[in-house]
């Protein structure tokens, strides 16, 4: 299978050839054809599965073919979860669509900086914009754009829209937008909430599951290092030092977080930034930026770089706190081990996490060893009282909490006391 044959222009064959694409992915093999067509598409794919490319290519090419619209409106709209996605996805729109004999307007428009040059460059419209929901809603809100004549509909990552609570920001947008468009929604997993969209927005969709085990396994050399959690930053410079990392992807639980380990990274002389959603806009993009050019060695992240966000030449990927689900630690080690490169995926695992860490071994289908680093042992820890804390799915949830209550209320006999903490020390890996 090659482009050629996926029915592609010669001007977006160019492209495809000066990006060094050489063979589809599975999810261009089903999906361009599909866009072309006109049709709805409903695809579960993976970050790095060549998504962006699915469906940027056939939609410039409908776009190419068709008449423009005049006045504020928009053609195709692109909606992302986040500022980073829709900036990438912006980009390839303009890559993709070089050569085209008619140049094709795209606009990239997120919050996090000033609406008015946003408003400025609306004029006329555009061919395609890529947005994140708020700020598409406030320029639509200042008269700035109209959604009356978009066509095609793309919702990219859309579990990740729900994940950051966008769906009333969607809701609101889909009622904007015409009845009659071609819908291309693309997920890596299918929540509830994203099927029940799915099934209400897709009319006989192409249908398109990319499993894993259809694509390249990345090779990415994964490891489980026992440490007590106030020595993890000293782990963390140690293993940088004496492995000489030159480019390290750090995850970590909060914000705080972030700028706490940077910091105790740069007074040990380790050039390190933090990422995460409270940064303005133009810090975010700096940091990235010089990141990837490698100007800094170590980023430390919230999961607002867990995915969509692809990084050239990733070596290492850190989970100093470990991710709360099984779907977001494959995401997040999928930062690593990309475009056929080998990579790195390091967690670190305290008492506290240690039966979190099973449930992602055995949700993902792997065990590790548990490693222990000389100078670095755990001391004895205490496990928490409640053995399920930190898994997700697992804290008492509002409604246990209000049966409790209204047990208590009644008169009912309470529960039964936790049983005592009890000591724990790590077994030793020999």
């Amino acid at each position: 299978m090659t482009f050629s044959s996926l029915g592609l222009s010669e001007p977006l064959l160019r492209a495809v050839a000066e990006r060094n694409y050489t063979t589809p992915t599975p999810v261009q093999v089903d999906a361009i054809p599909a866009v072309l067509r006109g049709g709805d598409v409903w695809a579960s794919a993976q970050t790095g599965s060549g998504k962006t490319a699915a469906f940027a290519l056939p939609i410039l090419q409908r776009l190419a073919a068709g008449r423009r619209e005049r006045g504020r409106f928009v053609r195709a709209l692109v909606l992302a979860p986040t500022r980073e996605l829709a900036a990438q996805i912006g980009e390839s729109f303009r890559l993709y669509g070089r050569w085209l004999p008619e140049p094709i307007k795209i606009l990239v428009v997120y919050g996090g900086v000033s609406i008015n040059p946003q408003m400025m460059a609306l004029g006329g419209g555009a061919d395609v914009i890529v947005a994140t929901p708020g700020r598409l809603l406030d320029l639509i809100d200042h008269n700035a754009v109209s959604l009356g004549a978009v066509s095609t509909l793309v919702l990219d990552e859309a579990d990740r829209l729900f994940d950051l609570g966008f769906s009333a920001e969607l809701n609101r947008i889909l009622a904007l937008l015409p009845a009659r468009r071609q819908n291309l929604l693309f997920s890596a997993t299918f929540p509830p909430e994203v099927e029940a969209l799915a099934t209400g927005l897709l009319r006989d969709p192409v249908r398109i599951e990319v499993a894993a085990a259809t694509t390249t396994t990345p090779d990415i050399l994964q490891r489980a290092i026992e440490v007590a959690p106030p020595r993890r930053t000293q782990l963390l410079r140690h293993l940088i030092e004496e492995n000489k990392w030159t480019r390290v992807l750090v995850f970590v639980a909060t914000k705080y977080a972030t700028e706490h380990v940077a910091e105790k990274l740069r007074k040990a002389g380790i050039s390190a930034t933090a990422f995460h959603g409270e940064l303005s806009q133009g810090a975010r993009t700096q940091a990235l930026a010089a990141f990837k050019a490698s100007q800094v060695q170590v980023l430390i992240t919230t999961d607002l770089a867990s995915r969509g966000i692809d990084i050239a030449q990733m070596p290492v990927v850190v989970n100093f706190d470990l991710p709360r689900s099984a779907t977001d630690y494959t995401h997040r080690i999928g930062r690593t081990g990309r475009a056929g490169e080998s990579g790195l995926a390091v967690n670190f695992i305290s008492a506290s996490t240690h039966a979190h860490f099973r449930l992602i071994e055995k949700r993902n289908g792997f065990s590790l060893l548990r490693e222990q680093l000389e100078g670095f042992e755990p001391e004895e820890l205490e496990v928490p009282a409640d053995p399920t804390g930190g898994i997700k799915g697992k804290r008492p949830n509002k409604k246990d909490k209000a049966r409790a209550a209204a047990a208590k209320a009644a008169g009912q006999e309470p529960p039964p006391p936790a049983a005592k903490e009890k000591k724990f020390s790590w077994p030793r890996v020999r």
